[in-house]
């Protein structure tokens, strides 16, 4: 059976979208193939999810038509300057680079299919938000491949390439201004007598609840508010000292000094 999608890299996100992808039945384990340099890593990944080990990245790029590069954004350049002769018309690259654009990595293969990735950390759990952006050679039909494989751990968006630095401030760092509010939220029930592994439940799954509400109901995140916050009730007498405290403005500043840091990085590695 010839390899359908190929993986260099086989860190904790490779790990996801490969068990992803094959929860979804997108892929058979034997039409996959992976690299990297730890082959103990390998091993065990063949072992507990039984997909193929390459020899080397050459391998993956000569079998597979669609490549997802999993490395670290500092390695990209020597991974694909070292096997670009062997990046042909008809490969999709799929990177999840942090911060690499489209055109850094064009600029290196060629007019070859580049879909850049911004994935966020609950990938590694099935519930993922990605924002997908297509390079300047990128098919339709290859970004369609893209927003299939990363639907398998979670929800997708697809997204002018000019707006991934605002995608990584909200979704990509998101989840640690989620786990700090949970945390301070758990903090404070314990501080009102809560037992710590009560609290963190209570408050964890109070944001999965949350955000659930957000996305299934179309509601506004503000008429939801209105509907816990009866009159004269606890809930206002909260919402009232987080208003007082600024809450909503250090959110909002937070997200822009992520947003600005990512594009002052951007520039640093392209």
């Amino acid at each position: 059976m010839a390899f359908k999608l190929g993986f260099i890299g086989a860190g904790a996100m490779a790990e996801a979208i490969l068990k992803g992808v094959l929860q979804a039945k997108l892929y058979q384990p034997q039409e996959m193939l992976i690299s990297d340099i730890n082959l103990v890593r390998l091993k065990e990944l063949h072992q507990n999810l039984g997909v193929a080990i390459a020899a080397n990245n050459k391998e993956v790029i000569n079998e597979c038509p669609v490549i997802l590069l999993a490395v670290k954004p500092q390695q990209i350049s020597e991974v694909l300057s070292q096997e670009k002769e062997s990046i042909i018309l008809g490969k999709v690259l799929i990177s999840i680079a942090a911060g690499i654009k489209t055109e850094s990595i064009e600029k290196i293969v060629g007019n070859i299919s580049v879909i850049r990735v911004m994935p966020n950390t609950p990938a590694l759990v099935g519930a993922g938000m990605s924002a997908l952006c297509k390079g300047l050679y990128a098919k339709e039909e290859d970004l369609n491949v893209a927003t299939d494989i990363f639907a398998s751990v979670g929800e997708t968006v697809v997204v002018e390439e000019k707006l991934m630095d605002a995608v990584t401030a909200v979704s990509g760092s998101g989840p640690a201004y989620a786990y700090q509010f949970i945390e301070a939220m758990a903090d404070g029930g314990v501080q009102v007598g809560l037992p710590r592994p009560i609290a963190y439940k209570l408050a964890a799954q109070t944001m999965i609840g949350a955000g659930l509400m957000v996305l299934e109901t179309g509601m506004h995140p503000g008429h939801l508010k209105d509907m816990v916050t009866s009159p004269g009730g606890t809930t206002i007498k909260a919402v009232n000292v987080l208003e007082k405290a600024g809450v909503r403005g250090t959110i909002m500043d937070a997200v822009e000094a992520a947003y600005l840091w990512s594009q002052k990085l951007g520039n640093e590695k392209n």
